[in-house]
């Protein structure tokens, strides 16, 4: 049987759909009877795969209909979409030709289909995400406070500043209700504070922004957190190789940790040190510490086994 490739463009209030190879195209209505004949077309064609781009919520529901219905879904990234018609020379835009595109884009890369996360990890995600932002806000407003020259601006500035301060410990008292709440995210945050250097902030953000921790190979796990190196390089010439790309909020954290870790924990630091020993640039023996850290706690949650020393 031929393989059949299915993309949906969602917006507001529709959804193109279009199916490749056979090129059929249709659109329904973004609701809850749009969704039931989406998924009664999609049964009926059986398709290989199933993707939709990521659209900032609006492809939630489309998402969640089309797993519920144990069809194989991929939720793809709009950069992704938005450079491969580039390369395939689609310059205009419109809902149908994106639906098209991103029908070409799983027909050719072939995204491995991954399950929903469930309402808990969602909800995690989101407490864990708000608490980062939080914190975000708190720097800007102290900095805005020591630049500031007028009393009465100073006054406002420390009463949002408490504001979010107090919003802040509720939400920590959130992610800690939900967090020890589930048996499984229990034992998972032990393991991974088992670890010298790891606190509870990053345990919980693995937790909450890297699902895939201890199910990958530790190429994979670096890759999702963009701490895998990348080469560059072109005939004769040899650049540096770089990191980038994964998920930014993983990498910052997972990079604050080692920091930590290249001080206090002593296998990372004999680690970090013989780097920097070799002429390493400190930097460059900081990522190294990162990733080695990601893939410690890799393991630690494949084997279910909390750190031990040598």
């Amino acid at each position: 049987m031929e393989p059949i490739f299915v993309g949906i463009d969602v917006s507001k209030d529709r959804l193109d759909v279009h199916v490749r190879p056979g090129g059929e195209a249709f659109v329904v209505t973004r609701d809850g009877k749009g969704l039931e004949e989406l998924v009664g077309r999609l049964q009926e064609l059986g398709p290989t795969l199933v993707a939709v781009e990521a659209t900032g919520g609006f492809e939630t529901i489309v998402a969640a209909a089309v797993a519920g219905a144990a069809l194989p879904l991929a939720v793809v990234n709009p950069a992704q979409i938005r450079h491969f018609a580039q390369a395939v020379g689609k310059r205009a835009k419109t809902d149908p030709i994106d639906a098209g595109v991103i029908a070409h884009f799983v027909e050719a890369v072939r995204p491995v289909p991954r399950a929903l996360p469930d309402e808990a990890s969602r909800l995690l995600a989101e407490l864990v995400g708000r608490r980062r932002q939080i914190i975000e806000m708190m720097v800007a407003e102290r900095q805005r406070e020591k630049r500031a020259a007028n009393v009465r601006v100073r006054k406002s500035l420390a009463r949002h500043i408490a504001m979010l301060e107090r919003e802040l410990g509720a939400i920590d008292q959130d992610i800690n209700t939900l967090v020890r709440g589930s048996p499984v995210w229990r034992v998972k945050e032990d393991l991974l504070a088992s670890v010298p250097s790891i606190g509870k902030t990053l345990a919980r953000t693995l937790l909450a922004e890297l699902p895939e921790l201890g199910s990958l190979d530790r190429r994979n796990i670096a890759s999702l957190a963009g701490l895998a190196p990348y080469a560059r390089q072109s005939g004769r010439w040899r650049g540096r190789s770089m990191i980038g790309g994964g998920r930014a909020a993983v990498r910052s954290a997972t990079f604050m940790a080692a920091l930590v870790a290249s001080r206090c924990n002593p296998p990372l630091k004999d680690f970090y040190q013989r780097l920097v020993s070799v002429g390493k640039p400190k930097m460059v023996a900081l990522i190294a510490v990162a990733r080695k850290l990601l893939t410690i706690l890799n393991a630690i949650l494949r084997d279910n086994r909390p750190w031990q020393s040598a």
